[in-house]
């Protein structure tokens, strides 16, 4: 229970006595008091237009296949594949095969282990991102099956899944997730007149599927996501309740709710993300999941003659030029801050499908924008189901325009800097420094202690990495290892990281950095930052770095200068893609390729000591993660030095073509 008295300690009394009241209102629900145990009867006259295209110009079979994998009983969940019979066991963990009880939902520890299982793979698979599949699939051939599929899937987590009973019913967020996920499906198969809902037995469904519907969008709106939990699961309750209301307009409340949720998104999308395009939760994954809470509740506001104001279309605008900006011309973005490979809905079955490249590509068509367009490389399913018919002609209608990126190369309030040239060509140097905040409010839940920090790609190749974050609520050593400071680009002092853990999700202490010079030129790039993250030592240690690149010589000079006045042990850490051959040489340098691009990495050696650190466990060292739950081996180049008062550490990249 430690990290419930730290989150404690770091609640303001407003908030602490929300949070009393929050528990006073789950108390009442559990004796019955305040639930929506009684539906109020449904008005079904009120028209709805639909916000999910026909998916016009995709191919049938992909969809067709993934749907049969489904009605077979597989599903990928994460890393896992997992295996069941007619339906899946929704209280059931995929995982570790652990049964949640099926408790009154807000007294359950879901953070216990031991109680649920990992509650990410739980709670992964009752999102209902499958069912989207199988009426995509419906929608496409009109076979039978996947009506019945999508229908048998559904009743059987009515059946299991009781209203305010086990893990299903505990979190806003995913129940917010599983009504986007539900307005979707309901769209695909024909709304109110679905065959699904022929004869008797279908009429009654419809009402047990809309009576759950009702239920969750009260359930949401109790239980809204604030103070300092008021990130990017407050966009995405309202999200899901805004799409419910303008979904199944079926109940007099509905208006009400869908007015209160537009309201909290227009707020949010203004205090959650920068004027420069940056989530302040410092999580690039988190900007993708974000972007599609809020387009996609626009666009199904904007169907519906319910629309969002210029002020939040030029935010979702700006969040899109981040993005573009930060990726490389291979098409990489850096895996800054937490990412755990969640998405609102799964709308493509494309091999090789890019969130990132997605939302550019509706972007493109969203805002008329060619550089987006040339970003985004092609257009894709996703955008293609969001946007219907108008997708195609006026994406190739726009003129891409790579000569414009990077569209910006400062973001000063979100607190990165992109030094590079050549940009959008096979000899771009790409090199983005993290100067940000640790992540959003007291609690910065998403962000990871990587102050001052940069990756580094070449010719759209990725060198010096960020290594992502591999695991949430188990596996607390991985956990803090892939959020610390050892896994980033950056000096460890004395072995500690720069912020202090409080909790899987929180940070007791966290590092300041800034920016104090940006000069990009013709020749040079010039950025100077520093971070107070150690001044919390016994003896304060500050940290600033300086980086010049020169673009003539393609060499990046990097000076971290370490102020202080005892001895102290410094690491400056490199962590290498897993797709470079890396080599110690004999003058101490070291080597990274990746395929015809390579770098040296030098160190002003005077006494500093060079390691190799390679899928270590005992100190853990030398991984990444590229997907949730998986992990596998890299390099992570460390010079540890001893220092005595302010010193000067150098490091030199040599980009050698």
């Amino acid at each position: 229970m430690v990290w419930y008295w730290t989150r404690l300690r770091r609640m303001s009394p407003s908030e602490i006595g929300y949070r009393i009241r929050v528990k006073c209102a789950s108390l009442l629900q559990k004796m019955g008091i305040g639930t929506a145990g009684t539906v109020p009867q449904q008005i079904l006259s009120k028209s709805v237009v639909d916000f999910i295209g026909s998916g016009h110009g995709s191919q049938t079979q992909p969809y067709i296949d993934a749907a049969d994998k489904i009605l077979q009983g597989k599903l990928r969940i994460f890393a896992l594949k997992h295996v069941f019979g007619h339906f899946p066991q929704w209280n059931q963990d995929p995982k570790t095969g652990t049964v949640a009880p099926l408790v009154f939902s807000k007294s359950l520890d879901y953070r216990n282990e031991s109680l649920v299982g990992d509650i990410k793979y739980l709670w992964e698979l009752n999102r209902h991102l499958h069912l989207v599949t199988l009426a995509q699939a419906y929608r496409l051939s009109k076979d039978q099956r996947y009506l019945d599929g999508l229908q048998s899937h559904l009743a059987s987590w009515f059946d299991q899944c009781p209203y305010l009973r086990g893990p299903n019913w505990t979190s806003s967020l995913e129940l917010a997730i599983r009504l986007i996920n539900w307005s979707i499906a309901w769209q695909l198969i024909g709304g109110i007149d679905s065959l699904m809902f022929s004869g008797d037995a279908g009429k009654k469904f419809r009402e047990r599927w809309l009576a759950t519907i009702y239920q969750h969008m009260h359930f949401i709106r109790r239980y809204y996501s604030r103070f300092s939990s008021a990130n990017n699961h407050l966009i995405g309750e309202a999200a899901g309740v805004f799409i419910g209301s303008i979904t199944w307009p079926y109940w007099n409340d509905t208006q009400d709710w869908g007015s209160e949720a537009q309201a909290i998104l227009e707020r949010e999308v203004l205090l959650q993300n920068t004027p420069d395009g940056v989530n302040r939760e410092q999580a690039i994954s988190y900007q993708q999941f974000v972007l599609d809470f809020l387009i996609i509740a626009a666009l199904a506001g904007q169907a519906n003659n319910c629309k969002f104001p210029n002020t939040y279309w030029k935010r979702i605008e700006a969040m899109l030029e981040f993005l573009a900006s930060i990726m490389d011309a291979g098409g990489h973005v850096p895996m800054i801050g937490d990412a755990d490979d969640g998405y609102v809905t799964h709308l493509s079955q494309e091999p090789g499908f890019c969130p990132y490249r997605s939302l550019l590509a509706t972007g493109a068509v969203l805002f008329g924008r060619g550089d987006f367009k040339a970003k985004s490389a092609a257009l894709d399913d996703k955008t293609r189901w969001l946007l219907g018919d108008r997708a195609e002609p006026d994406f190739n209608a726009l003129r891409p325009d790579p000569n414009s990126l990077p569209i910006r190369r400062a973001f000063p309030e979100g607190g990165y800097y992109i030094l590079g040239a050549d940009f959008e060509t096979e000899r771009e140097i790409k090199l983005i420094v993290d100067a940000g905040p640790l992540g959003y409010l007291s609690l910065a839940a998403h962000g990871h202690a990587d102050a001052l920090s940069l990756t580094l790609s070449v010719g759209g190749r990725e060198f010096l990495i960020d290594p992502g974050t591999y695991a949430y609520h188990t596996s607390k050593a991985w956990r803090d290892y892939f959020r610390g400071t050892s896994a980033h680009n950056t000096v460890v002092v004395d072995g500690q990281d720069q912020s202090v853990i409080g909790g899987n999700f929180m940070w007791a202490h966290h590092a300041q950095a800034k920016c104090e010079a940006w000069e990009p030129g013709e020749n040079q790039d010039r950025f100077v930052g520093e971070h107070t993250g150690y001044q919390r030592l016994s003896d304060p240690v500050t940290h600033r770095r300086s980086i010049v690149f020169d673009k003539r010589a393609r060499v990046i000079e990097i000076e971290d200068n370490l102020l202080c006045r005892d001895e102290h042990v410094a690491e400056t850490h490199w962590n290498v893609a897993e797709t470079c051959e890396v080599s110690l040489e004999r003058d101490g340098s070291v080597l990274a390729v990746n395929g015809k691009h390579k770098i040296r990495l030098i160190s002003d050696g005077r006494d500093a000591k060079v390691e190799l650190r390679r899928g270590e466990e005992d100190l853990i060292g030398g991984w990444v993660s590229r997907r949730f739950d998986v992990k596998s081996a890299t390099t992570t180049v460390v010079w540890r030095s001893r220092i005595f008062g302010d010193t000067q550490l150098q490091s030199r990249i040599e980009i050698l073509d």
